[in-house]
């Protein structure tokens, strides 16, 4: 017994030990085999980060694991991912691991994790799911599969799955998709249990026909794999809450697929309407009290190929139906439905919608319609008659929405319209048959995005082939009322395709205040650490997500007039002109309005297609007070600041473009541009400026006030937040000053001044340099004094360069003596060629002797220059020559 007992135990150390070793054994065949299976058999890039094998988790069975398992397409979808997993488990038995690299290996179960499959067709037909490589058998390979599927499970958890086919226009997508399948793949005839849900979004065409909408489906199939024929046994699907049963069969063939399939509601309570709805706008309808009755009944049979699809016939009916929410105060009563969705042929394009008498009652209010849509693939045709009235406010007392904005507003409607969608999009409006006219009164909106509630009273709206005529629309918001008439071209190009809204409007205004459409500063704490310090900062709200921003919907003419405008601190008045809105672009044209006791025109656009919004304007400004525009004006204050000194009238031409903040406001450190002002009247107040009030003080001979500004004109440019002057003069009392140099926005500035000071008022400063000028020289000679302006307008650094005025009042007093000087030699060149002579002067007995002195010193200097212009004069003349010097030199 012992040594049966010992034999046992080396035989299960043997198979532990194998079991240990075996994934180690067996890991890199696998790993090999796996790699050379996929070279030979897929036409992608197929990687995984790591393979586990494990003969433990499902023993007798072995379980592999892929994780990070990917596959890349190859040309015509090359880069593009078709699938991608977290994980991949196979299992398999283990004598499976003891078949040769070239036997193929039988999987009896198959489980995907965390997986998105990316299914492409592109307009030409070519997917991105077959990567097969051609039959090798047909080349002469005898190599067999390495793995064959004859699964007994499999599962796909978690997952997401894309389907989009850009030549049919149809884009499918599977969220939270979960499908599990029990059955034997291995045997000719078996039963397939199978357990899906997901949320599924459909678009076709441009339109969305679900939308994350929950589908379940619990199926049993019958499988007849070697007729490839599927047959649905017990089977029960949920959309949404609508429950369906179905029955029929999908029979696969070599060029076509087969189907039959009739599906129906199990029951007719109208709580089957509310099941369809998708459930987050249709909670608790357990509760929900009903009447009347709601029934899904259809067959889809036929084959389907590439010409043909299902002959179709499903219908869904009510009569006289009603429910109403046990929390809520009102109830939709006269619920009438009849929906057909048809195709008798098979061929797409004869499937074709009908809907008659469609109707519902909220209180005393009834809503009704009916048409058809056909040629649903191609130039689709809609045919409808919509007539009632609804209380708009009543819906959201009679079903449990939840919308961020509370609906108001009475909407009547009585109109007819039939078109064809090719001519919607052409813009082909002689084709559409529109008549009727719809009224909304007393509606109002509120949103976080505006501060005040608009209120329309009254919005009137006429019919009239594609085009609409607004005759009459009555707005009111904060201080700001409108009333607004004018035509839409194209409302069915905007409602049903992506066309821009195009119209035109004349919009009167008494008052239009631009702040009642923006929002102010608000205050809001801001957590900075996790122990819950917080601090307060502003936040600027702003239309829009992030900005304010001009509609890319939009393509239309206002010509508008208001009495007044409100902007921020700025009140315009009898304001008018043209605003055009296209391309996130508006063009205002030919706007005037009176502000600051002149008026202003302007022309010029702002665009809000960039990431950065751009404008460019020509402004004119005439007669405006200059006190209250620079106040007014954070521009002004920018371009001239000197003017916050003067009081008057300017007149001002500014061409500028620049960027804008996101309330449209500009950054003045990007403007550029230039102006031409001229200051029609002004008085200067050196008092309200630092700049002017420490020149005033540093030039006594200067009073400011003084100054006579009539008239003046400058021009200056701008760039990169610098302000050029353009070098002007002006004159004090006399005094005349140029002025020349640059500023920024930021009120740094360098300027220099030129001051043409009469000498004499200069005084000490010029020292010996007065000395040496006349009685009269000194009244009438003038001194150029340059002076520097640097630092800030209100803290500036003055330099009064004096040493330069002495040398400028010293080359000129040196050019007056020279000047003088020349005038004497030339009067005494006269005398000499004149033969004139001068008769000695009598000295003055009386004449004290140190005028004596200057007597003979002036006459002694008068000689010398005669003796000088004798000399030149005689060599000009060709007088007497010296004589030679003879003596040579050795």
């Amino acid at each position: 017994m012992k040594k049966i007992f010992k034999i046992i135990g080396i035989v299960l150390v043997v198979v532990i030990a194998l079991l240990i070793a075996a994934p180690f054994i067996f890991e890199a065949q696998l790993t090999d085999m796996m790699k050379k299976s996929i070279n030979k058999n897929v036409n992608a890039d197929v990687e995984f980060s790591d393979l586990d094998l494990t003969l433990f988790r499902s023993f007798p069975q072995a379980t592999l694991v892929l994780k990070d398992v990917s596959v890349i397409n190859k040309a015509p979808f090359k880069g593009d991912t078709l699938a991608f997993g977290e994980e991949l488990l196979l299992e398999m038995s283990i004598k499976e691991l003891f078949k040769g690299s070239d036997q193929p290996k039988k999987i009896d179960v198959l489980r995907l994790d965390n997986a998105f499959i990316n299914i492409q067709v592109d307009s030409l037909g070519n997917n991105n799911y077959d990567i097969r490589i051609e039959d090798l058998a047909a080349k002469g390979d005898t190599v067999s599969t390495p793995f064959r599927l004859d699964l007994k499970h499999y599962e796909i958890n978690n997952s997401r799955l894309k389907y989009v086919d850009k030549g049919q226009k149809l884009s499918l997508y599977l969220e939270d998709l979960n499908h599990q399948g029990t059955g034997d793949f291995s045997l000719e005839q078996s039963q397939l249990e199978t357990s899906t849900t997901s949320l599924v979004t459909l678009d076709y065409d441009k339109v969305n026909y679900l939308n994350k909408n929950r589908v379940g489906l619990e199926a049993v199939i019958q499988m007849d794999l070697e007729e490839m024929k599927y047959t649905f046994l017990e089977n029960e699907a949920t959309v949404n809450q609508l429950p369906l049963t179905f029955e029929g069969f999908v029979d696969v063939n070599e060029n076509n697929n087969e189907i039959d399939i009739s599906f129906k509601t199990p029951s007719s309570d109208f709580k089957n309407f509310l099941a369809v709805i998708p459930e987050i706008y249709a909670k608790n309808i357990e509760n929900v009290q009903t009447t009347g009755d709601f029934i899904v009944n259809g067959r889809m049979h036929g084959i389907i190929d590439e010409t043909y699809i299902p002959k179709m016939d499903i219908k869904i009916t009510s009569n006289n139906a009603s429910f109403k929410y046990p929390d809520l105060p009102k109830s939709v009563q006269d619920i009438n439905l009849d929906l057909a969705i048809l195709n008798e042929t098979g061929l797409l394009n004869d499937t074709y919608l009908t809907f008659d008498n469609v109707t519902f009652r909220i209180d005393q209010d009834v809503f009704a319609a009916n048409g058809n849509i056909r040629n649903l693939t191609e130039n689709m045709l809609v045919n409808m008659a919509l007539k009632g009235t609804v209380n708009l406010a009543n819906i959201e007392k009679a079903y449990p929405l939840e919308l961020e904005q509370d609906l108001n507003g009475i909407l009547t409607i009585d109109a007819k319209t039939s078109f064809d969608m090719e001519s919607i999009e052409k813009e082909q409006y002689q084709n559409v048959n529109s008549n009727g006219n719809a009224r909304i009164t007393d509606f109002r909106y509120t949103s976080p995005e505006i501060p005040n509630e608009i209120r329309i009273s009254t919005a009137n709206f006429n019919l009239n082939q594609g085009n609409v005529r607004v005759p009459q629309l009555n707005m009111t918001t904060g201080q700001t009322d409108i009333a607004a008439s004018g035509n839409i071209q194209n409302l069915m190009g905007f409602l049903f395709t992506d066309q821009k809204l195009k119209g035109d409007f004349q919009v009167n205004s008494n008052t239009f205040s631009v702040n009642d459409f923006m929002i102010a500063e608000t205050t809001e704490k801001v957590k900075k650490t996790p122990d819950g310090v917080s601090i307060e900062t502003k936040k600027e709200v702003l239309t829009g997500e992030d900005a304010i921003k001009i509609p890319s919907f939009l393509d239309a003419k206002m010509d508008f007039s208001a009495n007044k405008v409100l902007y921020d601190n700025l009140v315009l008045n009898n304001a008018k002109g043209t605003l055009y809105i296209k391309d996130e672009t508006a063009t205002l044209q030919n706007v005037t309005s009176n502000i600051f006791d002149g008026t202003i025109a302007l022309n010029g656009n702002v665009s809000t297609k960039e990431a950065v919004p751009t404008f460019k304007m020509n402004l004119d400004l005439n007669s405006l007070d200059i006190a209250k525009s620079f106040n007014g004006l954070e521009l002004l204050q920018g371009l001239t600041p000197i003017a916050a000194a003067l009081e008057g009238k300017l007149q001002t031409r500014i061409n500028l473009t620049g960027n804008l903040n996101g309330d449209l406001t500009p950054q003045l450190t990007s403007l550029a541009g230039e102006a031409l002002a001229q200051l029609l009247t002004a008085k200067v107040n050196p008092e309200k400026l630092a700049l002017l009030n420490r020149l005033d003080e540093q030039l006594k001979f200067i009073d400011f006030k003084d100054i006579n500004l009539d008239n003046l004109k400058s021009r200056l440019t701008f760039n990169d937040g610098f302000v050029e002057i353009e070098p002007f003069d002006f004159n004090v009392k006399g005094i005349n000053v140029k002025v020349a140099g640059s500023h920024g926005f930021d009120m740094n500035m360098n300027y220099n001044l030129t001051l043409d000071v009469p000498a004499k008022f200069l005084g000490s400063e010029l020292g010996t340099a007065l000395a040496k000028l006349s009685a009269q020289d000194l009244e009438s000679m003038t001194v150029d004094l340059p002076i520097g302006l640097t630092g800030t307008f209100q803290n500036p650094n003055i330099n009064l360069n004096m040493q330069q005025a002495v040398n400028n009042l010293t080359q000129k007093i040196v050019a007056q003596q020279k000047a003088e000087l020349t005038k004497k030699g030339i009067d005494a060149l006269g005398n000499i060629i004149t033969g004139g002579r001068t008769q000695p002067k009598t000295p003055d007995s009386t004449a004290t002797p140190e005028a004596v002195k200057k007597d003979s010193i002036k006459n002694t200097q008068e000689q010398q220059v005669k003796d000088a212009a004798r000399d030149i004069l005689g060599g000009i003349l060709g007088g007497k020559k010296k004589p030679k010097d003879t003596t040579k030199v050795n």
